[in-house]
């Protein structure tokens, strides 16, 4: 690995749901070719992790999987960008500040661990599932494998200016969601139309900044299109 100065990563932590939120500061030797993914994995390697001041510090709480860019689970807020941390590099960082922060959109679990079961929720409560199969258009094919690698990571509904909590406005993934099910599902193909209304169509304001963010690169306004023919 190319080493080079050493980065001061700054942290927003908080211990468990409800505590009040703390900044906390490591330094870091920077490796041009790591993720930001793998330093939060090598920083919680030390037995003894210690902040800039030299004062003890626990293990910083962070979810991952994958770390191919295919769960979505680290989904963080990085110098003041959503992204996947798996898939941001500290080379690409200018200076030498890191600046991590959890979710905003989601309530916070522990540090940078926020949840995201809202969105299951929602497509439950609407029941936003295929059921019975009907044969799709071979024309569909190519959309719909792109549309199906949503990896429900939360990254859309960050950065929309719609979603506010999402009981009542799903955001960009509910979309894509609806589009699959009216191209596969023979019984609720209708149904789920009038949710895509309620719960997408009313509140969108077509900012597509879920396009630019969204790491799967899902062309979420094509699917916007074939639900509003």
């Amino acid at each position: 690995m190319t080493v080079g100065m050493n980065m001061n990563i700054k942290i927003l932590r908080r211990r468990e749901p409800g505590a009040e939120p703390y900044w906390q500061e490591f330094y870091y030797e920077k490796k041009e070719d790591q993720s930001v993914a793998g330093m939060l994995d090598e920083l919680n390697y030390k037995d003894d992790l210690k902040d800039i001041n030299g004062n003890p510090a626990p293990r910083i709480q962070w979810e991952c999987s994958c770390l191919q860019g295919m769960c979505g689970g680290c989904a963080m807020v990085i110098n003041g960008i959503p992204a996947l941390a798996c898939e941001t590099f500290l080379r690409d960082m200018k200076g030498d500040r890191l600046i991590l922060e959890p979710l905003k959109k989601f309530p916070v679990i522990s540090d940078l661990v926020v949840d995201r079961g809202i969105i299951q929720d929602n497509l439950r409560d609407v029941n936003a599932y295929i059921g019975e199969y009907k044969k799709a258009d071979t024309n569909e094919y190519e959309h719909m494998y792109a549309a199906a690698k949503c990896l429900k990571c939360g990254l859309c509904l960050e950065v929309c200016p719609n979603y506010g909590g999402g009981r009542r406005f799903f955001g960009a993934l509910f979309a894509n969601d609806c589009y699959l099910i009216a191209a596969r599902s023979s019984v609720l193909d209708k149904k789920i139309k009038k949710e895509y209304n309620v719960h997408f169509a009313k509140g969108c304001s077509k900012s597509l900044s879920c396009v630019d963010v969204c790491p799967a690169k899902i062309p979420t306004l094509a699917s916007i299109g074939k639900m509003n023919k």
